[in-house]
Order: C-alpha cells, then structure tokens, then sequence
C-alpha cells in the first residue's frame, strides 16, 4: 500500500456547467494534488436534477473512481436500471431497501481499497430509514474488509451533519456534508482521527442561488409563486475537499479545494 493515500472529494456536481467545470479542471487537479482516488457528488448533474447513464459514463471515464447521489437520485427514472448494474455508483444507504441501487461499494486503486458509503438526512429530507443506525451498518459491512472509509452524508441540517461526524469519529477515514451547495469553514481532523466538513460546496455557478440563476430564485422568493427554475452559467467553481492519509481509517489533514473554472 503507498505510504500516502490522498482522496480528492468533488462537492454537487450542478448541471452543464459544473460537469464542464470538473472535467477541464481535473486534470490539472491530478497533476497537483495526486490523489489516490476521486469521488463525486453527481446528484445535480443532469440540468440540476438527478443523473443520467451517460453523464455517469462520462464521469467514470474521466477517472472519476465513485459517485454518489442524494434526494434527487430518482429523478431521472433512466437511472434505475444503471444504479443496479454498476457498482460505482450509490445512493444513500438509508433510502428502502426496495429502491433501485445500493449505498454502499468499494473500489480499489494501487492496492487501496476505498469503502464509499452515502447517506442521506432525515430532517427536512425524505430518506425512508433513519440515519444512525444505517451509517453503523453501513461501516460495519465494511469494517475489515477496506483501507479507508468516506462518508458522503447528504443533508439539510448542519446539526445531523455534525452530530453524525462525531459518531463515527475513529471509525471512518472522513465524513463529508454535501446538499446545501455551500462551503463551510469547519474542516478539522476530529480527536479519533476522522477527517469531516459540514458542506464541501457546490462544483457550478457560484454566480447563481446554489446552482439556479438568481433572478429566478429571487423572483419565486418575492412573489411566493411557483417559477421555472434554470441552472445558472454565472462564475463557475470547482469546489471539494482533499483528505490525506498515512495509516488504515485515519485522516492526517483535509484541506478545502476551491478553484474557480
């Protein structure tokens, strides 16, 4: 196993513009960062909303190792079938059993296995199965079985997204936040040796209302009304995280990854 694993995480792929931002961005991204392995939020990817076969096909052969979803994950019913067949892609762990796809996979790259779980909250969110019991059987199916560990928690509330970083604290390389399309500023290495983020932000229009062109998100906040919504092509970002690693389940730093497109 190398003496450094390095696990670049891509926050909400949104839209045309973030998959263009990713794509012309992460080859530069390997040159410099040299990450192990890249995994990505793709659940906006397609106009906003969802994920299709071909923009997935398109991330794997880009090198993208894992993506993962969250509450739009069905929107696009072309999905179904391709979350059953390739593995490289979860939904959340703790949607029903009875739902296309899995939560959980493992891919593996220069001898590393890398256990990939998502997740999703349950405040706010529908998500069929309560959160903390799920993450637990989550890791435990991997436990022994992977290297490392990365947790996509996918929610609306920072509290779930905080309370859950510290319950697997020591037990998972690193718990990431994604949904709310925004950067925080609390990356730490917690004190059991998990890496967590409470949002690693959006890869999009930053110009935009997390991803919708503003006047229209403005318009619907002012009227109260219902207004079609468009992804916004306004400041394009690339926005994730970096989780360095020298020892099995243990984060030794994470840094934020913020390049403008």
């Amino acid at each position: 196993m190398p003496s450094e694993v390095r696990i670049l995480f891509i926050g909400d792929v949104v839209g045309g513009l973030g998959r263009r931002t990713l794509l012309k961005l992460l080859p530069e991204l390997r040159e410099r960062l040299d990450p192990t392995f890249v995994v990505v939020n793709g659940e906006n990817s397609a106009g906003g909303l969802g994920i299709t076969p071909k923009i997935a096909d398109e991330l794997f052969a880009h090198g993208v190792d894992a993506v993962t979803l969250g509450n739009h994950a069905y929107k696009r019913r072309e999905i179904y079938p391709y979350l059953d067949r390739e593995r490289r892609i979860v939904r959340p762990a703790n949607y029903l059993r009875s739902h296309p796809g899995r939560g959980v996979t493992v891919v593996e790259r220069d001898g590393v296995r890398l256990g990939v779980v998502n997740l999703s909250g349950n405040l706010f969110l529908q998500a069929g199965r309560p959160l903390f019991p799920e993450a637990d059987a989550a890791v435990a199916e991997l436990r022994g079985k992977v290297d490392h560990i990365l947790v996509d928690v996918h929610a609306e509330a920072t509290s779930e997204k905080i309370g859950l970083g510290w319950h697997l604290d020591g037990r998972v390389t690193a718990v990431v936040g994604t949904h709310t399309h925004v950067p925080t500023a609390d990356l730490r290495v917690l004190p059991g040796g998990s890496a967590y983020i409470t949002d690693v932000g959006m890869t999009g229009p930053r110009g935009g209302v997390i991803g919708v062109r503003k006047e229209q998100a403005i318009e619907a906040m002012l009227t109260q009304l219902p207004v079609r919504f468009e992804t916004s092509e306004d400041d394009p970002w690339l926005m994730g995280v970096l989780v360095s690693c020298s020892q099995p389940l243990r984060a030794d730093a994470i840094e934020q990854v913020l390049e403008r497109g």
